[in-house]
């Protein structure tokens, strides 16, 4: 373990009247090209939300296991739902976490021959009966999380080089955008530490609250790990594989993990994911000569290899977490 901390951006400095601009995107390209994962703060989501959103999930998880189970994912050929403990998988083995899946608010798709596997994605959310309250908090966060993820994005989109709305036209009204309420309910033994696995994210940008439990860490260049210690009022942000593509390697999507909390200890955290149109393919930017020269390539990983067309990428992680919910509803793949 080391002991390097993450950086802090204040994104309310990229419109603040009388900010140093430069030196603001210039904190943000360090954060995101030298380390790829960073707190935010200043972002104008209002506490009693960020609040609201643990209280919620807390009195989910204390639903009786049938009530829970109601909702299930097996129930839905898009994923979303409730996931049991140790069924989902993450590098090949079970994840120590229960969860609910949820992306956007949409009626499934009457699919014709021909249609993409992606098409398959699209459909409704499931939400449980005895907590109405649950839909309610969750969407209203997940708009306030989508505001603010776009705002990193066209912040790094400037400290690029590119127009500030370089991205925008990925994220219109059919953005696939998801959100995850996670409980880690402790480890079952001492040895057994996987919350989530080692992993990257696959969309551009993934944003994270988190209690004050900890467990996340991120990857250096060195192999070593950074706890990603909590930071009260913080999102934590990392880039995920689209920017990667994007960029050529300039910025990296980078390998975190979570390590489970002790036994009889529960954390709570609810990540929002930041992901295009499912039609998107994404283009190599004209980078500055400067950034261009310190590019790196996008990552040759043969068992996670990156594919610029996101609905294919997203199919894949699906499938690849989720495997009940494929042989039940995605057999042909």
């Amino acid at each position: 373990m080391t002991t390097t901390t993450l950086p802090l951006i204040d994104i309310s400095r990229f419109r603040a009247p009388g900010a140093d601009r430069a030196e603001f995107l210039a904190e943000l390209r360090h954060a995101a090209h030298d380390v790829g994962f960073f707190y935010v703060v200043g972002h104008g989501v209002p506490e009693e939300l960020m609040t609201g959103i643990f209280d919620v999930a807390r009195r989910f998880f204390e639903l009786p296991l049938d009530q829970r189970l109601a909702i299930e994912n097996l129930n839905s050929p898009q994923f979303r739902g409730y996931t049991r403990v140790g069924t989902e998988h993450t590098a090949g083995a079970p994840d120590w976490r229960e969860q609910i899946d949820i992306g956007p608010e949409r009626a499934a798709r009457q699919l014709q021959p021909g249609d993409p596997a992606w098409t398959r994605l699209i459909g409704p959310n499931q939400w449980p009966a005895q907590l109405p309250e649950l839909r309610e908090t969750t969407l209203a966060w997940q708009a306030e999380a989508l505001r603010v993820s776009r705002e990193v994005l066209r912040a790094l989109s400037a400290a690029l080089g590119q127009p500030e709305d370089y991205f925008d036209r990925w994220f219109d009204a059919e953005a696939s955008t998801h959100v995850k309420i996670v409980q880690y309910p402790g480890r079952a033994t001492e040895d057994s530490e996987q919350g989530v696995g080692v992993h990257k994210d696959y969309g551009y940008l993934a944003l994270l609250q988190q209690d004050d439990v900890g467990g996340l860490q991120v990857q250096a260049e060195d192999g070593s790990w950074i706890d990603a210690t909590p930071v009260p009022g913080a999102f934590v942000f990392n880039i995920g594989e689209m920017l990667e593509i994007a960029t050529q390697g300039y910025l990296t999507a980078t390998r975190h993990r979570v390590i489970s909390p002790p036994t009889g200890v529960k954390r709570l955290s609810v990540p929002f994911f930041l992901g295009p149109r499912l039609d998107a393919v994404v283009e190599p930017l004209q980078l500055p000569p400067e950034l261009a020269a310190a590019s790196r390539g996008v990552s040759a990983d043969k068992d996670n290899p990156l594919l610029a067309a996101f609905g294919e990428n997203a199919v894949v992680g699906w499938l690849r977490s989720h495997p009940r919910v494929a042989a039940r509803w995605w057999p042909d793949l």
